[in-house]
This record gives structure tokens, sequence and C-alpha cells, in this order.
């Protein structure tokens, strides 16, 4: 297929912008109109995949030491309240995996909207969910999840989440047209909270890409980019395996192959979805 066939099929669809890049550069685009490349996007649930970024920065900085520390260090006041003390075992590594065991149907009898962001306690709203499974047992999505890591971020650092990013991994990648929404808490919404502009997400998949590096730096480790995008879960075969925060998915699933040419890794929300693949 050429670029000008390409071009033919998106824009009988309802795609606002589709970008191609390779070898750090882009090498095809197709935007819906002139204003949809530099005005900011609301990313959706592509926002727990850059949360998954900046956890990954704060155990480089020390900030954080335990993948599988319980979150009732950081939680204890609301998990004193639950009856069923089995909440007392979920971990961090539960909540960047979804898999606490809470009973969370948003994709489900929700249909992909969660009720929690009608309320005015997000973080009550989700650990006052029936546990229903053992933690760790199962993946099942759960946007509660994204918003606990957003509010134990911003324990750890002292700092926002949208000022901890801007220090840390947008100002070094020359992004700053960003806008990031919270709750009436205070605490940014680590599931669906960010706008970026096109080209600023391309920025943050060839960050991936290349390993966590950018011009030179480190801005993330290695270590975390590689456990970031191992699958850990898999519930959604459709869709594909979960990692922290990250979806990955084999090009050809019916090969018996599941080497890194097999496999490309995404972030997925609501309208947008972002790719990548070496």
């Amino acid at each position: 297929m050429n670029e000008q066939e390409l071009n033919k099929i998106l824009s009988k669809e309802k795609i606002l912008a589709c970008t191609i890049m390779m070898n750090g550069s882009r090498v095809f685009e197709y935007f819906k109109n002139k204003k949809i490349e530099d005005k900011q996007h609301k990313i959706y649930s592509c926002t727990k995949t850059i949360l998954s970024l900046l956890v990954g920065i704060a155990f480089d900085k020390g900030y954080l030491h335990n993948l599988h520390q319980p979150i009732q260090e950081y939680f204890s006041k609301e998990l004193q309240a639950q009856s069923d003390k089995r909440k007392n075992d979920i971990t961090l590594y539960h909540l960047l995996t979804m898999t606490p065991g809470l009973h969370f149907p948003e994709w489900e009898e929700w249909d992909g909207f969660a009720p929690m962001v009608q309320g005015g306690d997000i973080i009550k709203f989700t650990l006052d969910r029936e546990l229903i499974l053992p933690p760790g047992e199962k993946m099942n999505y759960n946007s509660g999840c994204s918003h606990l890591i957003t509010a134990i971020l911003q324990q750890v650092t002292g700092e926002t989440a949208l000022q901890f990013a801007q220090k840390h991994l947008f100002k070094p990648l020359n992004i700053s047209n960003v806008e990031w929404y919270k709750d009436n808490k205070g605490i940014y919404k680590g599931a669906d909270g960010l706008r970026l502009t096109i080209a600023d997400m391309e920025k943050l998949c060839l960050l991936m890409l290349q390993k966590g590096q950018w011009k030179g730096t480190q801005i993330v480790s290695e270590k975390w980019i590689e456990q970031a995008i191992s699958p850990h879960y898999s519930t959604y075969k459709h869709i594909g395996e979960y990692g922290l925060h990250w979806w990955t998915s084999k090009i050809n699933p019916t090969l018996d192959d599941d080497s890194d040419s097999n496999r490309f890794h995404f972030g997925l929300g609501g309208s947008v979805k972002t790719s990548m693949k070496n």
C-alpha cells in the first residue's frame, strides 16, 4: 500500500491523525485538518503508560524501593477502615498490573466508564470495592489502580505528578504543551487526565524504543522499560497481554514466536492508540 492509498483509507474513517515513524523520523502523516497537528489531544488511558514511566523514574531516583511493597504503607487510614483485611496484601505491583482482585467491571457493565469519576474521593471509591479474587491472581482492567499509583507517586516525591513529570520526563524531552487534570483532592488523574500533542506522543514512543535514553541521557532505566513491556498477565486475548501499565501483543499470533521481532507494545486509550516496535 502506498502513501496515497493509506491517506484515502484514513480519510474515510473517524480518524483525526495517524503518524508513522521509522529510524527516529516521521515517514508518514495524516491529519484530518490543519489544526490537528499542533493542538493538545486528550490521550485518555494512554495516560497510564506515561504514568508507568514516571514510576520507573521514581524507582531510579530512590523514591520507591520495592515493587512488591504493600500499599498499606500509603493508604493506612483508608485500609484500616476496610472490613476485608486481605486488601492489606495489595501491592504496588498489583496496581501496575491491574491485579488487586477488586470488583471493578469497567469493561463489563460499566461499559468503559468507571463511575468513580463522578465521586468526590476516587481513592475511597476504589479501595471500597469488594475483593473478589486474591491479589495477583488475575488482571482485570481497573482505572482506579492508576489513580492510586498517582497518589503514591505524589506521596513519595513530595511533588504533584505534573511537577515530577515536568522535571524528570517532559523537560528533558522538550515537551512543554502539556495539560493534566486532577481530582478535587489535588491528585492528578493517572488513569486518563493527560493532554499532549501528537509530536510529543511520538517523543515518548521514541524514548521507549531507545530503551529509556534520550540524546545520550538515560531518562528512565532500561531495566524498567523491559519490565514494563514484558507480558505479565493475559486476560483480554483480543487485545494482548498486560505489563506494567503497558500492553504488548504479537504481530503474528499464530506463530510460536515470542521474540522481539514478533512483538509490538502499545498504550490504548479510548480513541487514542500509540504503538511501537523495534
